[in-house]
Parts: structure tokens; sequence; C-alpha cells
């Protein structure tokens, strides 16, 4: 049957706007890989600067291969767990998905390898990475996207059986993306042990700053940059309008989630500025970044679904998350040499636990119904929706800690650690560079 042209041209529009949105996320692949690089010592930078090019190049195969299906999959053997449809993108494009939306989501997909390439950095050996990479973008990270973004997964809001007759909001991946990436770091992080000289002979820690603030903060921007893609592009259309306005539809909810992301981001920067100045008794700008990046990380669940004034809230308690874990994990010598598991892991569970607190009915049902009248959902604790929303957060958390715990990208991490450990401060050189400290 022949298509209108108004239909053409919305679904032109609407596929515009999702590219547009991906070209902004994998930028944000160019925002880790400088403030990768400017958070670790000079003679460590290449390296890291190849982990970030190899999350790219190597989750691409895998996401294509595997990631996609097992994340959204669906088809008449469909189950709660994990996709089973659309291997290596066959059938792709139909009536549900198209290109445009296989590559927003390897563009998610391999930020979350971003995030992990920090927390084991300057003492990670390069071949067994590769592995690690290949498995957290083609099976660990697709199989937690399955469960929330997918219309079969088991927590998913747009299931036709909600979880607890609520399902959890993770709207753009606090849970998903960050947490996923954050444990995955930290169980690097724990089995690699601190970098050698992070602490001395007593157990104080030895600063080990990064060479290059500049970096730092070029790459912050571009992360905040791309961040408009990483939220507002979750509508994945922008032209569906609310049938109880006349005036209001998805590009309201997109400049909403635009307004309230940025203002996570910039409280929880001023906050962490200040409280920082009051900690250590002087100002230090790649604090702010980290704080700044805290924020944008714990909006991102509930950043649709929020008005402005709680996105305040949220970036507020998100720097005191960030600082608060920075202190722990300095007296239990854990060594993350970008913050990444505090930051992406303990900021992205706070944003689940804010979601669940602060959501609005209203946004919620414009988010998940198109704005249909008549329509009821669970909603925030403090607005008065009850506890089924936030009981529903609280368990992704878990299932997501329990499942990043026990997968093979653990195993894998394993796997890494036993190949390297040839002795104390050992590196591998592998092209003239060095591949640990």
């Amino acid at each position: 049957m022949e298509v209108s042209w108004e239909t053409s041209v919305e679904k032109s529009i609407n596929t515009i706007y999702l590219l547009f949105s991906a070209y902004l996320v994998f930028m944000m692949q160019l925002g880790f890989a400088m403030l990768c690089a400017g958070s670790v010592r000079a003679k460590n930078a290449m390296n890291i600067m190849l982990t970030n090019v190899v999350d790219a190049v190597v989750g691409s195969i895998s996401y294509y291969l595997f990631g996609f299906a097992f994340a959204f999959g669906e088809g008449s053997s469909s189950n709660p767990f994990i996709g089973t449809y659309y291997f290596a993108l066959k059938d792709i494009p139909n009536s549900t998905y198209d290109y445009s939306f296989f590559l927003y989501q390897w563009a998610f997909a391999i930020a979350v390898a971003g995030i992990t390439s920090g927390s084991i950095a300057e003492r990670t050996q390069f071949s067994t990475y590769l592995i690690f990479s290949f498995f957290l973008t083609g099976f660990v990270y697709p199989v937690v996207s399955h469960w929330m973004w997918s219309s079969s997964g088991w927590l998913s809001p747009s299931a036709s059986d909600l979880f607890i007759g609520s399902g959890a909001i993770d709207f753009a991946g606090s849970g998903v993306v960050h947490l996923v990436g954050g444990i995955a770091g930290l169980w690097g992080s724990l089995i690699e042990g601190p970098r050698a000289g992070r602490f001395d002979a007593f157990g104080k820690p030895v600063p080990m700053r990064g060479h290059n603030a500049t970096l730092v903060v070029l790459g912050t921007f571009l992360l905040w940059f791309g961040w408009f893609g990483f939220n507002p592009g979750s509508f994945d259309k922008i032209l569906v309008s609310y049938p109880t306005t006349s005036d209001q539809g998805n590009w309201t909810g997109v400049s909403r989630t635009a307004v309230t992301t940025a203002l996570a981001g910039s409280t929880a920067g001023i906050v962490t500025l200040f409280g920082r100045r009051l900690l250590v008794g002087h100002w230090d700008a790649l604090d702010v970044c980290n704080g700044v990046l805290g924020g944008f990380v714990a909006i991102t669940s509930g950043c649709s679904v929020v008005e402005p004034w709680a996105a305040i809230v949220c970036g507020l308690v998100s720097a005191w998350v960030l600082i608060g874990l920075n202190i722990v994990a300095l007296k239990l010598k854990f060594d993350d040499p970008l913050e990444a598991t505090q930051l992406h892991g303990g900021c992205g569970a706070w944003g689940l636990i804010f979601t669940g607190l602060f959501a609005k009915e209203e946004f919620v049902v414009q988010v998940y119904d198109s704005g249909a009248s008549g329509v009821s959902r669970p909603y925030g604790l403090f607005l008065g929706g009850g506890w089924n929303l936030l009981g529903s957060q609280v368990v992704e958390i878990l299932a997501i800690v329990g499942w990043d715990s026990i997968s093979p990208a653990t195993v894998g991490t394993h796997t890494r650690v036993i190949r390297r450990k040839h002795g104390p401060g050992t590196t591998q050189t592998m092209r003239g560079f060095r591949t640990g400290s």
C-alpha cells in the first residue's frame, strides 16, 4: 500500500532526529578518550587512547553480531531475560526497528565499555582487554538493556505484564548504561588491585594526578554536548503529539529532558566545587568536572519524567554521593584512576532511586503512553505515587549488580589478571607503549 506523503515526512523527520542523536552519543567516545587521556599519567596516555578506540571498533562488531539481538530480538519465542532474533541484523529493517534505531543503540553499547576502560587504566594487559570489551558490549550490557528497554523485558515499563504493577523507569540508562559500566569497572579494579605506588607502606594514598587538565575539561564539555543526544534522543521519535493537549508532544518532552539534564549536571558541578573546597581547602577544576558528569549520570534515569526543580535536587545529592564514595574508596585502598566506579556506579544507583522518589505521573504517562487520557501509572513516592515504582527501581539496582558480578565480563576480567600477574610492578610493552605501571 502506498504511503502518504504526510507519513513519509513524519518518518523522515523522526529518523533524522534519531540519527542526529546517535551522532551526538557517538561524539561522547571522543569525550571519554580526552577525559581518560588527561586523567592518567603521560606514559600511559597512548595506551588508554588505544583502549578507547578498541571499545568503538570491537564493540561495533560484537553489537552487530550478537548484542542487538540479545537486547531487542523479539519474536515468537521472546522471553523476559534475553532476545533471540536479529543476529547480524537479519530481517532488519522491519515494522518495529530500522537501521537508525540500531545505530543509536550501538552508540550506547560502546559507551558502556568506555566507562570501564577508565576504571582499569594504567594496569591492564591489552590483549585480554579485547575479550573483555567484546563480551561487555556483545552480551553483558545487551541482556540488561533487554530487561529494561525491550517490550518483553521483565522490568520494562512498556511490558504487557508490568513488574509489581509498575516496571522500572530507566529512560536513558542510569542503570542500564552507567551502573553496568560502573560495576564492571568495580570488579576490574578490585581484582587487579591498586596501581604500583598508589598507596605507601603505611597504606596512605599517594597522589597520582593526571597529566593534562586541559584534556579533562575538553572531555567533560564533549560529554556534556553528547548527553543532549543521550537523554533527549532516547525518545526515539520527536513527532508524537499528546491527545490531551493541543500544543504538546514528544517535542515538549525532548526540550524538558534537555533542561533537566543541564540543570542536574550544573548543580552537581557547583556543589562539588564548594564541597571539595570545604574538605580540602582549595579549588579544583578536575573535581568539578567529575561532579558535573556525576549529575548527568544521575539524571539520566528520570530526565524525562521529572520537573526541572527536581533535577536540581538530583544534582545536589549526586555531588555528595560522589564525594562520599571517593572518601570511602581511599579508606578502603580502592584505586580507580577516573573515579568511574564511584561516578557511574554510585551516581547511577542514586539516579534510579531518585526517579522512584520524584517521577511525575503526568510525565510518566506522556513518555510511556504518549499522553493517553484515562491512563494511570505508579509514580514518585515523594509526589504521592506509592512504593511500587521505588520498589522496581531498587530491584533494578540489585539485578544489575548481581548480573554484572556473575557474568562472563567478570570471568574475562579474572582471565586478564591471571595472564597479567608476572610479578609486582611488571609491565608489558606493545609497539613501544607501556600497558601498565
